[in-house]
């Protein structure tokens, strides 16, 4: 009866002992599995170089969406911050792998000559004239840019410009043109700079200068300028993203392009964008526009 008993045991020891081991089998074989999956997820090149306006670095939304990319999909992203111009031009020349832009007028010719694909929509805001409180050139609460522009040029007070043939700098150039003047005199200061040296320089002075929103909100705190001019439908300032086309050499990224356009005008993405700022400055830095065109948008 005893030895009976203790062969019930064995078998039964013997059984569990098998259980155990194939269990420790498939766990292991799920872990391979989980392993080739994540390999197969990895991308081949890691690395994205992401040629962008210095707005979109200054304002700190790059920050916020860069870390949650590289989560996402594997892709780091190295950002180069320069005038949109100068973006545009390395994607002319192949030597970026995705732009993000805010100069509609420049970057449809390098649509139309193939240099970019998958151009997309992605936000805007609006450009401000900003100037020192005491305004000598009169010109706060005016409704036109250009009269704005007219009335500091005649009254010969300080302005500070990009001078960078930036997104911003084509815009402040295409308000003189409608003038028909050319800017010049020891009143007119060309920064040569991005944004927020800009809007330093134009402080430091008791200047006028022309800026985006975001990067003014951002920067308000350091500035000794308000808000002077805002609203006039010239004032738009739309931001596309788009693929520097493949064809330009082998080196470029294109499968990283592709995933930071997609993931720059997906649902979480346009989220992050309609908030960012709401908590600090009280009023959102961008509007998310993924999904439309610009007739659609307006101020």
């Amino acid at each position: 009866m005893l030895q009976r008993k203790w062969k019930i045991v064995a078998v039964l020891m013997a059984f569990v002992l098998l259980l155990a081991m194939v269990a420790a089998g498939c766990a292991d074989q799920q872990g391979q599995e989980q392993q080739k999956q994540n390999e197969a997820k990895e991308p081949a090149n890691k690395k994205v170089i992401l040629a962008t306006t210095t707005s979109t670095q200054d304002t700190g939304l790059l920050d916020e969406l860069l870390p949650i990319f590289k989560e996402k999909t594997g892709y780091e992203v190295s950002t180069i911050a320069v005038g949109s111009g100068e973006a545009l031009k390395m994607g002319q020349e192949g030597n970026a792998d995705v732009l993000l832009t805010h100069a509609p007028a420049s970057e449809k010719p390098l649509v139309e000559n193939g240099d970019v694909i998958n151009y997309q929509l992605v936000m805007h805001n609006d450009f401000v004239i900003v100037g020192p409180a005491n305004d000598p050139a009169k010109i706060k609460g005016m409704k036109s840019a250009t009269d704005s522009f007219k009335k500091i040029m005649d009254s010969g007070s300080a302005f500070v410009s990009r001078g960078d043939d930036s997104g911003t700098h084509k815009k402040e150039k295409s308000i003189w043109e409608k003038l028909n003047v050319e800017p010049k005199g020891d009143w007119y200061i060309e920064a040569g700079a991005g944004m927020g040296d800009t809007l330093r320089m134009a402080s430091e002075e008791q200047a006028y200068t022309l800026t985006d929103r975001g990067t003014y909100l951002a920067w308000k705190d350091k500035l000794d300028l308000e808000v002077m001019v805002e609203g006039d439908k010239v004032l738009l300032n739309i931001y596309h993203v788009m693929q520097v086309n493949p064809e330009k050499n082998d080196k470029i990224n294109a499968e990283g392009a592709k995933a930071f356009v997609e993931f720059m005008v997906s649902p979480d993405t346009q989220k992050i964008i309609e908030d960012f700022g709401k908590d600090k400055y009280g009023e959102p830095l961008f509007v998310p526009d993924a999904g439309k065109n610009e007739d659609e948008i307006g101020m």
